[in-house]
């Protein structure tokens, strides 16, 4: 049986690759309208098809439960990422396991919004002011292909600094992370599960993962087509945490950052022509040569612990019971960032949503997964690059 079933799933991966290459260079025509009639409706069936056989785990509100099969989760998905690492890069230039191609890092403005009501006003929102940040845009890894051959996801990872107070990590004194990613819900419900994900990837073979007979997991695969399609500007798409994070105690969101500016959203050589391999990034620069950029950092707050669960982040909040609420702006302003010098920063920089205020603190198992794992393979990226950590503060200057 395993003798058929080896060169099954290596047909499966390489015609589902082949026909997503041709499907991304077609896509932009028809995409977009199709999200309309199609997304909404598919996503609710999908999520009364999960909720149907999800396990109700009896927890309060921001109320977390530890498993005892985390640690080992959290050693493989650490392992096999490591591993991933070391095939796709040479020392002195190892990138990062996950969110792995930087499209950009740029400065940015986050400012706390006015009047904000009392619930939401804690932590970075305790008081209305601005934050500096830096804000890094990447594609999905493990490795850096052109950009039309992987670009279904993307990332917009937040960086402020000149925060005060105490952080959950002692790495970094005065900075506050916040990474989100472009599909509102996360491609596995819980670490156990994304550690099965990191072994078929490591092996070249992610699809199996979902389409495996005997481990299926298509809900969860349908769940992330519905979002995951061409990009075509990261400046230009909405970003969400998936994970919850704590907004004060006792109180559970999500955030998301939604984009108030037209940007260009063309993709040079689509469908049949050459399609330069860093369009993404040539897309950046081209805007912000142009124009300042801004975003809403909007927030949904947990009030269902069950259909709004803090264990599982595949599950997708619904709107109706909570909707989104803004709380920040983002400004992104005029500049140059392509630069070898600000590329290497980027390169160098440690995101960790444990990077955090206590009031901000990252809920769920995936979520205490990242902590050691982001740690580790940030230090290990380091390591094989020959870098220093460096907190940043804003005041850089990239020659």
């Amino acid at each position: 049986m395993r003798n058929i079933l080896i060169p099954l799933r290596r047909l499966i991966h390489r015609a589902t690759q082949a026909g997503l290459h041709i499907e991304r260079r077609f896509e932009p025509f028809f995409r977009r309208r199709l999200n309309d009639l199609v997304r909404a409706p598919l996503a609710k069936w999908i999520q009364r098809m999960k909720n149907r056989k999800r396990e109700d785990l009896g927890l309060a509100l921001a109320e977390e439960k530890i498993f005892d099969w985390e640690e080992e989760a959290l050693q493989t998905i650490i392992d096999e990422m490591r591993e991933q690492m070391n095939l796709h890069f040479q020392p002195g230039a190892y990138e990062r396991g996950g969110n792995t191609k930087t499209h950009g890092l740029v400065r940015a403005t986050f400012t706390v919004l006015p009047d904000l009501p009392d619930h939401l006003r804690h932590g970075v929102f305790a008081t209305e002011r601005d934050y500096p940040a830096y804000i890094r845009f990447a594609g999905p890894g493990p490795d850096v292909p052109e950009d039309i051959r992987d670009v279904g996801f993307g990332s917009m990872s937040i960086k402020l600094m000149d925060v005060p107070g105490p952080k959950l990590m002692e790495e970094e004194k005065f900075t506050q992370d916040w990474p989100a990613v472009v599909t509102p819900t996360f491609v596995t419900p819980d670490a156990r599960e994304n550690a099965k994900l990191q072994y078929w990837s490591t092996i070249d073979e992610p699809l199996w993962y979902f389409l495996n007979p005997k481990d299926s997991h298509v809900l969860d695969f349908l769940m992330q087509g519905l979002w995951n399609e061409t990009q075509h500007n990261p400046l230009g798409h909405r970003y969400y945490s998936c994970v919850p994070y704590l907004l004060g105690e006792g109180q559970a969101m999500l955030y998301s950052y939604v984009p108030r500016t037209d940007v260009p959203m063309d993709i040079p050589g689509v469908p049949f022509g050459r399609v330069p391999p860093n369009y993404l990034r040539d897309n950046m620069a081209r805007t912000l040569r142009a124009q300042e950029v801004e975003f809403d950092m909007v927030v949904q707050i947990q009030t269902d612990p069950h259909l709004m669960p803090i264990e599982d982040a595949s599950v997708l909040w619904p709107e109706d019971l909570s909707p989104w609420i803004p709380v920040a702006r983002i400004r992104i302003p005029i500049q140059d960032f392509d630069t070898p010098a600000q590329m290497a920063f980027a390169r160098n920089m440690r995101i960790n949503p444990w990077h955090a205020l206590p009031d901000h603190r990252p809920l769920g198992n995936q979520s205490r997964a990242r902590r050691r794992m982001y740690q580790e393979l940030a230090v290990f990226r380091q390591h094989m690059n020959r870098a220093e950590h460096i907190e940043p503060t804003g005041e850089e200057l990239f020659e």
